[in-house]
């Protein structure tokens, strides 16, 4: 069975189960790795800016910024957050980088993007259309289709922490660059998004730190 979505913990389950039909040598991790988290948001503005403000910094720092920001932009809504200056989102901890990442956000909300809509989309398609908003990288894209539209078979090669995993599963010295992890995720297609959390869960098994995913 093929995944369409990841959308409960039972998907899950099927899918970890594809996964290690696809590649049996990953049993060790998965048991290793323990129950994989679900890790699901909705596809809301709320959602994609929470991404946004774990870009690069810690998982303590983005909770703390985002929370501040959650308070700030309340209801959390673009309307909401065009009433509000630069200033007033600085003082939450965004840098002004972020703060333009979301103001190019809700310009393309008020010109006609639907994230909901986009969620539903296909992922090249959705990816494309999310990396030409100011701002928003390809890790940022991937990891709003993986966690807040729940797309199977997407791997955000571009995080450290998976970077690292693929060093430590692989027993290599060096940790590999982007291209590379995106090379080495292809032998887990279709099921993408269920080996990345398979790795950050053996990330955080082997480091005893959490990954820099921010749902």
């Amino acid at each position: 069975m093929v995944l369409t979505a990841i959308e409960t913990d039972a998907d899950l389950e099927v899918g970890l189960a594809a996964l290690l039909r696809v590649d049996p040598g990953l049993r060790a991790v998965a048991a290793r790795a323990g129950p994989l988290p679900l890790r699901r948001s909705p596809p809301t503005l709320a959602g994609l800016a929470r991404i946004v403000t774990a870009q690069q910094v810690s998982v303590a720092s983005a909770a703390a910024i985002f929370a501040r920001l959650e308070a700030l932009v309340d209801p959390f809504e673009a309307a909401t957050l065009s009433a509000l200056s630069d200033e007033d989102l600085g003082r939450a901890g965004l840098s002004r980088a972020k703060i333009a990442s979301l103001r190019a956000v809700y310009d393309a909300l008020e010109s006609g993007l639907d994230l909901a809509a986009l969620a539903r989309a296909p992922a090249e398609e959705a990816h494309r259309r999310l990396v030409a908003l100011r701002g928003i990288g390809p890790w940022t894209a991937d990891v709003f289709l993986l966690f807040c539209a729940g797309h199977p078979d997407i791997f955000p090669a571009g995080d450290l922490a998976l970077r690292e995993a693929v060093r430590l599963i692989d027993g290599s010295t060096s940790r590999p660059d982007v291209a590379a992890t995106r090379a080495r995720a292809q032998a887990w297609a279709p099921c993408r998004g269920i080996a990345a959390r398979l790795l950050w869960a053996h990330y955080r098994a082997e480091t005893g730190r959490g990954a820099a995913v921010p749902v």
